[in-house]
């Protein structure tokens, strides 16, 4: 029996989905072409200079920047969500020291939600809570996994410091310089949110279904894990690496170029300016890397940069934010399979703030595709096949 078609639902294809406009929000705006990049209205370089990572994710999750009383109150309720469960903490003293950290941080961000009685709790109040959960306890997940798989006892993290000084100082056991929690501070605050970027997206979809934010913030960090989106600054550091010595800057990028390759931190599926993220940070990374003692990195990287500003900034690639923020990662003494963990412990912010914008109107998110397969097949029995 032939099967008589109906006319397709109309639609236009959009593969990728880069031209599609999903959702409203009043967290981030950008605009690629300009180079710009706002959180509720503030440009991202300001907020860099003059911020710190507590206040910007007030500034997200309420739309307005926070009074000193107001910002004294939401430090004083991350601060009382740090510590773990036990059991998360024996959880994590069980897991293969070989186990790459992302898929870590996924397991014991995910297992989080066994022990908070407010998991399926969709209340916006109980909502708020969890997100202010999460963004404690994930820098206490990043930094102790990495302790337990060098062969390190657990070190539980101090109340009475803010989150990149106390990340820093679980992880090395003793407290940073103020340079370097500050370098981290910066990286927080510009990886906090970027509008509706692949993780965020998948977050939207899993809390779209009336889910749970453990479970949409779990989708989220599978998301991120992905090379093509927070696994660059990895890939940039490796890129690095793989050059070796300055004087061999030209030929590596020649070459890459030649072949047409990517090279690794350059180019935005947004941004066709220079990435906002990236002109404070290439500042902030220069100094660091020489109050560290890595100025040949550093001298490398503007090496490759400048290069590419020859060959290729009149197509609209320049460096992204990923590019410098290795650099800086590296100068702060992190392990390079760390990097994407550490935007995780950032981007939480994000992900959490638009999946309660999202639910005060929610739509459940159903794309439909476009089939371009076979119709009126015959079905052949098995032994004619």
């Amino acid at each position: 029996m032939s099967i008589t078609m109906s006319t397709p639902h109309p639609g236009r294809f959009d593969k990728g989905l880069a031209d599609t406009i999903a959702a409203e929000s009043a967290m981030s705006y950008i605009d690629g072409a300009n180079g710009v990049l706002e959180y509720v209205g503030l440009e991202i370089d300001t907020l860099a200079r003059n911020s710190t990572f507590e206040e910007v994710v007030y500034l997200l999750w309420h739309q307005k920047l926070p009074t000193r009383s107001q910002l004294d109150g939401f430090e004083e309720d991350i601060r009382a969500e740090h510590d773990l469960p036990q059991a998360i903490w024996d959880m994590m003293s069980s897991l293969p020291a070989s186990a790459v950290p992302m898929h870590a941080l996924r397991t014991l961000v995910s297992a989080l939600s066994l022990y908070d009685p407010e998991a399926d709790d969709q209340s916006p109040a109980s909502n708020q809570r969890k997100a202010t959960r999460l963004l404690a306890k994930t820098p206490v997940l990043i930094a102790n996994f990495d302790r337990h798989r060098n062969g390190k006892d657990f070190v539980k993290p101090d109340p009475s410091l803010g989150i990149a000084t106390g990340f820093l100082t679980m992880l090395n056991g003793k407290k940073p310089t103020k340079t370097m929690a500050q370098a981290l501070d910066v990286c927080l605050i510009l990886h906090a949110d970027h509008g509706f970027n692949a993780s965020t997206f998948a977050a939207l979809v899993t809390i779209s279904t009336l889910s749970d934010i453990y479970s949409a913030v779990t989708t989220a960090i599978g998301t991120l894990k992905g090379p093509l989106h927070g696994g660059a600054n990895q890939a940039v550091m490796r890129m690095l690496d793989e050059i070796g010595d300055v004087s061999k800057v030209e030929a590596y990028i020649t070459d890459k170029l030649r072949r047409k390759e990517k090279v690794m931190g350059f180019g935005h599926r947004v941004y066709k300016a220079y990435d906002p993220r990236a002109a404070y940070l290439k500042t902030f990374a220069g100094q660091l890397a020489h109050d560290t003692g890595n100025q040949t990195l550093y001298e490398k990287s503007e090496a490759i940069d400048k290069l590419m500003h020859e060959r290729v900034a009149s197509k609209g690639i320049h460096p992204n934010v990923d590019f410098y923020s290795a650099t800086t990662y590296y100068s702060i003494g992190l392990a390079v399979d760390l990097f994407t963990p550490i935007f995780v412990m950032s981007r939480i912010a994000g992900w959490v703030g638009h999946c309660i914008e999202y639910l005060t109107s929610n739509k459940l998110m159903r794309p439909r595709c476009e089939y371009v397969g076979p119709h009126n097949q015959q079905y052949m029995p098995i032994e004619k096949r």
